[in-house]
């Protein structure tokens, strides 16, 4: 039975990064352009949102995983893992990430010329940052083809033995509002005994927390679905309670930061609030997808197809647009308004007049053929 829930949340929370990623224009952290002027205060609602922006996605990953294995073969799901997460990868390195690093080379003073003095002499020489060939935004998509790939026997396992007792006592956990708390361990550990010595970089290679940690969400998801009423209904009836854990995680996270000076209890404390805040808001929204938003509709049908284009296409119309106004004077809110309008927008246009409607591109960004429609009766 499907989930719309799932799908309604995985809209919303892609749609999110279109907003985060406008914010990273603003914000005092390092991005590939900024704005003239940057802002401390928006550290902390996009603080809040990097909690647990990327941590639901992998979770949600692996929920559909267990659904894309319903209907395929291991041979099936690791041809169609390759279709839509390594065409795309490929075709968004040769054509949709190369004129953001154009625009931030020209914007940082490092190319003269035009973008087909850059493309493709020069995009593809050495790896980025010191070079030009990158994934940028797009790494998402081999780290979530590397954790299909490998975790597949582990999968076909479970699938093959659901009487086994580790999904069982997964099944006792989740029946459980405190139980759910205990996928909160292997996150602890890793946070602050792995990310210390590995910082983030989406890079792939020597990434190991990274790694480490998001396949575990990934595979986190295929558990929870595994037992899927036990862990529906606790998350749903027990909505509040996680909604007010992740809060109080928050607000206690935050005050940590503010507060103390960097030492070793200090970054134990600050290990286990960070995961305590992102495990909590998880299964909030979880919980409050699935009373409210489990229902399909049409709006929903045509959102959830064209939430990967949209992921694919953003980012580049954001860093073109923010080249274009990083260094007016119109204050905050004129310039976001015109970067949301322009990333929304933009990436409607080519999604809708390029993408969905050409058999032969759809497959480019990740989308499948189109139904052929049956013939009457």
């Amino acid at each position: 039975m499907r989930r719309y829930d799932l799908d309604w949340l995985r809209v919303l929370v892609f749609g999110l990064l279109i907003f985060y990623h406008v914010g990273m224009f603003f914000v005092p952290w390092g991005w590939h352009i900024k704005n003239n002027v940057e802002y401390s205060w928006l550290r902390y609602p996009m603080l809040f949102l990097n909690q647990w922006r990327l941590p639901i996605l992998f979770v949600i990953s692996g929920m559909g995983t267990y659904y894309a294995l319903n209907k395929r073969t291991a041979w099936q799901f690791s041809m169609e893992r390759i279709t839509r997460l390594f065409l795309p990868l490929v075709v968004g390195m040769l054509l949709i990430v190369p004129p953001q690093v154009y625009i931030e080379r020209i914007a940082n003073g490092e190319f003269l010329g035009s973008y087909f003095d850059f493309w493709p002499s020069r995009a593809f020489v050495g790896v980025y940052p010191e070079g030009n060939l990158s994934w940028h935004h797009l790494w998402f998509l081999p780290y979530l083809l590397l954790f299909s790939l490998v975790l597949l026997p582990l999968f076909l396992y479970l699938r093959k033995h659901p009487g086994n007792k580790f999904l069982l006592w997964i099944q006792k956990k989740a029946e459980n509002k405190y139980g759910l708390f205990w996928f909160l361990l292997p996150l602890f550990l890793f946070e602050s005994l792995l990310e210390p010595f590995f910082n983030v970089t989406h890079a792939l290679v020597n990434d190991w927390f990274a790694i480490v940690n998001f396949s575990s969400l990934f595979f986190f998801g295929f558990l929870l679905i595994s037992v899927r009423e036990q862990f529906w209904n606790t998350v749903t009836e027990h909505r509040k309670f996680y909604l007010i854990c992740g809060i109080t995680g928050f607000t206690l996270f935050l005050s940590l930061i503010l507060t103390f000076e960097d030492s070793v209890w200090e970054h134990f404390v600050e290990a286990f609030l960070k995961v305590f805040n992102l495990w909590s808001w998880i299964l909030a929204l979880f919980g409050y997808a699935a009373q409210y938003l489990n229902r399909p509709s049409r709006s929903l049908s045509y959102a959830n197809e064209a939430v990967y284009p949209f992921y694919i296409l953003h980012q580049t119309i954001t860093v073109i647009t923010g080249y274009y106004i990083m260094n007016l004077s119109w204050g905050l809110l004129p310039k976001s308004l015109v970067l949301i309008t322009a990333t929304f927008g933009g990436s409607w246009i080519l999604y809708e007049l390029c993408i969905r409607r050409w058999k032969l591109i759809r497959p480019l960004f990740g989308l499948k053929k189109p139904k052929k429609p049956s013939a009457p009766s």
